[in-house]
């Protein structure tokens, strides 16, 4: 059994992607003009594994929403069956994916704010969890991935997809756009501070209160204000980290805006399921292809 990293790094809305999978394993599409305000990426993700080999991927979190949709087998997680289609809720924590066979698909981010347009509910009632997606949209989740399947080509299936997105948009699904500027923008101002800007100070520059921030994030975001700053902040420390062979640890904790070298060990536990050196370690070793 083989063991790797899958990190996000400068990816919308916590910066674009990087990852430990090998080189031409994913595979970008440009975002249709109509979506750009609503979806970050378009992923076409492909790789095969040996028979009876299986590669567990620890995915680190970003605090996006995803659509996926599954062409081959369906990774999984834990002991639950991988689904052929679904929309992955925000989180905080790492997960660990198991992959065998062929697997391929094509991953749709969404913007903070766009889950309530293209699912049809608040992203707040996904959060954490992994939903197939035609209980979101009514048997229509699997239809889709039967008409892609039927596509001749990659570009042909990327095309269908954003069509049919577009379409959702312009139905003015239930739960749309009231608020989904204010999130977005407090978001940014969080992301843009590494997560060191005071919430109060966050409220203050969308005009509303923090208890309504608070509402804009569970409805647009899927997120607490606080869980979108501590990824925030994560984030930029492992941006920090590629330029690092040996960083001094009580550095990194405070420039990267945590209290102190114990809160930075105890952040990266929970938000990424290893300790910084750790993390480090598998990031230089051949055990990982994490990206640097």
């Amino acid at each position: 059994m083989a063991e790797r990293l899958f990190l996000r790094l400068d990816d919308d809305p916590l910066h674009g992607p990087e990852s430990g999978v090998p080189a031409g394993t994913l595979r970008a599409f440009p975002v249709e003009a109509a979506l750009r305000g609503h979806v970050s990426h378009v992923m076409l993700y492909r790789e095969s594994f040996a028979d009876g080999h299986e590669v567990h991927e620890r995915v680190l979190p970003d605090g996006a929403v995803r659509l996926v949709f599954n062409f081959g087998d369906a990774p999984s997680v834990g002991d639950e069956p991988g689904q052929a289609v679904e929309a992955i809720g925000a989180s905080t924590t790492p997960v660990v994916v198991r992959m065998r066979r062929k697997v391929e698909g094509l991953s749709v981010t969404l913007r903070p704010g766009a889950a309530a347009a293209l699912l049809g509910l608040p992203a707040g009632e996904i959060g954490g969890t992994a939903v197939h997606l035609d209980a979101l949209w009514h048997g229509e989740g699997a239809e889709l991935l039967e008409r892609m399947l039927d596509e001749q080509d990659d570009a042909a299936r990327v095309a269908l997809l954003q069509a049919v997105l577009q379409c959702r948009l312009r139905d003015g699904n239930p739960g749309g756009s009231a608020g989904n500027a204010g999130a977005m923008h407090a978001a940014q101002l969080i992301a843009d501070s590494g997560g060191r800007r005071p919430l109060r100070e966050v409220a203050a520059a969308v005009g509303v209160g923090e208890r309504r921030l608070q509402q804009l994030f569970h409805a647009h975001v899927g997120l607490s204000p606080r869980a979108w700053s501590r990824l925030a902040r994560m984030h930029g420390c492992l941006r920090a980290l590629r330029l690092q062979s040996s960083p001094a640890w009580a550095e990194v904790a405070l420039e990267g805006g945590f209290y102190d070298q114990s809160h930075l060990v105890n952040e990266f536990r929970a938000l990424c399921g290893v300790t910084p050196t750790e993390f480090l370690d598998q990031a230089v070793s051949g055990s990982s292809n994490t990206a640097g």
